[in-house]
């Protein structure tokens, strides 16, 4: 590829929209161009590098056995009529509807349309396992599309769906997409951890997260420092502490006027914010299926989990509780409320940790007053269940017995979860045993986020140039450039001839031969990250040598034709 015939539009402003290094990057070297909020095109230098993870992933899942199709972006409501998600999928779902009114959804995942493939295509057990997978677009509706391609509305994804006649195949293909998983980010050069995660949406039984390290990413990830244990906060579990001590202080009430957050209640008192209770009010079910007023209790320096707490009986839609149910249940005002002697009957889960506390503060159930020397037991009944509800924080113990937790930030990539009978039983998918017996299948789903990649990519591999990309992403791994090309024809010879070399050699490699001054075409190269710069120059020449940098070197080189042509790993 010659430069002077390609688009390439670079910028040398920051976009003041973009928040996050990806972002800017991507805009300022022309990859993308912003249509709507959340809707990119990726200009040709940016489809270079998408098409480049989208080989890779392809390569790895066709050699992992899976096998690719294509389904349709398109999807009528019927098929999500039938498992439900019409209605549950929520806000992210753009419903549409054509000439004839019929209505339909512009695909966020594919669930519904692979298992009607299968109920349509796959009839005895013989024809399994199967997997079959598609790399296409998807669309969510986002309530704030932000951070680019990180989280856009619409974006390229790899999603695949296995079929299992037991439970057993499943598993091994599950152990399978993991171990595919783990090839694909290393073969595109990117420092990642798979991670133990919710099942959230999609549902399942099992799930892993696959997340790209980066101090920018959105989700917190645990991990142990004495084993392998990692897992997504929303996952993972919070030990219990130990056994609750013996009270020593006695039950004393005191005045908080002004004081309603733990922080402000431990300043006043003087005490560490561990000793104090956070009381969130919530309105579950109960088992009659009326509403239910429920006090989650979990320690001042902790947060409450919502998700594990959406997993505890008769909280699976729990909201916070309004300020009326609160005084007509507890007869106070937020920022005072507790456990103690409330107003009225009500349900009380406590934390681990709250659990094992003793001579703890909380709220007094009356505005401008708080607790303290609170004990289970002696001064409230022990609470009606104690169940993990908070998020990890570094320092607790590992859920595994070794070692201790500790925190980092990740970008999520790719996940994959065992999703049993979920789809198939709820669309009626059915294959013949080897006794002639109908059977539902159990459903793997794999995922990941192709063009997400991308931008994860730059986020790890950056400096103050622009971007370092790992080399099966680069859009080209070596650009020659020509200096002053126009006063010596040897220059241009001698630059097109390393550059057919190159390119028949197996090299991608890109010529710039548009007759910028040296600054402004070396800020180019590197603001786009090609991993080697090539310069001819009429001064290298006469030294018999070609003037080599790596992306990440801080000093060029001189190397003679042999040396720069094993430097780039070409044999001669």
């Amino acid at each position: 590829m010659r430069l002077s015939q390609f688009h390439l539009r670079t910028s040398k402003e920051t976009p003041a929209d973009a928040e996050i290094i990806s972002h800017k990057l991507m805009l300022k070297a022309g990859m993308l161009r912003k249509l709507a909020a959340g809707l990119y095109t990726w200009s040709p230098l940016g489809l270079r590098v998408l098409r480049k993870v989208e080989a890779a992933v392809r390569e790895e899942m066709n050699a992992a056995g899976a096998i690719e199709l294509l389904m349709p972006t398109v999807q009528p409501k019927e098929l999500w009529e039938e498992t439900g998600r019409w209605q549950k999928f929520g806000g992210q779902l753009l419903k549409i509807k054509d000439r004839k009114e019929a209505e339909y959804c512009y695909g966020p995942t594919a669930e519904e349309v692979i298992t009607d493939f299968a109920r349509n295509e796959i009839a005895s057990y013989k024809q399994l396992p199967v997997n079959f997978y598609n790399i296409q677009t998807k669309f969510r509706d986002e309530i704030r599309p932000r951070f680019g391609v990180m989280r856009a509305r619409e974006f390229l994804m790899k999603d695949a769906y296995s079929f299992h006649l037991d439970d057993a195949s499943l598993a091994a293909e599950y152990q399978n997409m993991y171990d595919t998983y783990g090839r694909i980010f290393t073969r595109l050069g990117l420092k990642f951890r798979a991670v133990f995660a919710d099942t959230g949406a999609i549902g399942g039984s099992a799930s892993h997260e696959f997340h790209v390290l980066a101090d920018s990413g959105e989700d917190a990830i645990a991990f142990s420092d004495g084993s392998d244990y990692a897992a997504n906060v929303e996952l993972a579990e919070a030990v219990s502490p130990g056994a609750c001590p013996a009270a020593v202080e006695a039950l004393r009430k005191i005045d908080t006027p002004t004081q309603k957050t733990c922080e402000d209640v431990a300043a006043l008192m003087g005490v560490p914010l561990a000793r104090t209770v956070k009381s969130v009010a919530v309105m579950g079910e109960l088992p009659d299926g009326q509403p239910g007023f429920v006090l989650a209790l979990v320690r001042g320096d902790h947060v409450v989990n919502e998700i594990k707490l959406a997993k505890l009986p008769g909280l699976a839609d729990y909201r916070l509780a309004t300020e009326a149910e609160i005084s007509e249940h507890l007869g106070s005002e937020p920022g005072f409320l507790g456990p103690v002697k409330p107003a009225r009957q009500i349900r009380v889960i406590a934390d681990r940790s709250v659990a094992a506390m003793a001579d703890f503060v909380v709220g007094a159930n009356e505005a401008g007053y708080h607790l303290a020397g609170v004990n289970w037991g002696r001064d409230l009944p022990e609470p009606d269940l104690v169940a993990d509800i908070r998020n990890v924080v570094a320092g607790d113990l590992s859920p595994d017995g070794k070692g201790t937790l500790g925190l980092a930030r990740g970008i999520e990539v790719g996940h994959v979860f065992a999703l049993g009978r979920k789809y198939s039983e709820a669309m009626q998918c059915t294959v013949l045993d080897a006794n002639g017996k109908a059977v539902v299948p159990a459903m793997g789903c794999y995922g990941i986020g192709v063009s997400r990649i991308v931008a994860a990519a730059i986020e790890q591999n950056h400096d103050d140039a622009g971007i370092l990309w790992p080399a099966a992403m680069a859009p080209w791994q070596v650009a020659v450039c020509m200096i002053n090309p126009k006063n010596d024809a040897a220059v241009t010879e001698a630059a097109e001839a390393l550059y057919r070399e190159l390119n028949a050699a197996g090299i991608d490699a890109v010529l710039d031969d548009r007759g910028l001054r040296p600054g402004a075409m070396f800020a180019d190269i590197e603001l786009i990250g090609i991993p080697h710069r090539v310069v001819v120059s009429e001064r290298g020449l006469a030294a018999g040598t070609f003037e080599y940098r790596a992306r990440a070197a801080t000093e060029s080189e001189n190397l003679d034709r042999i040396a720069l042509l094993g430097r780039l790993g070409v044999s001669t």
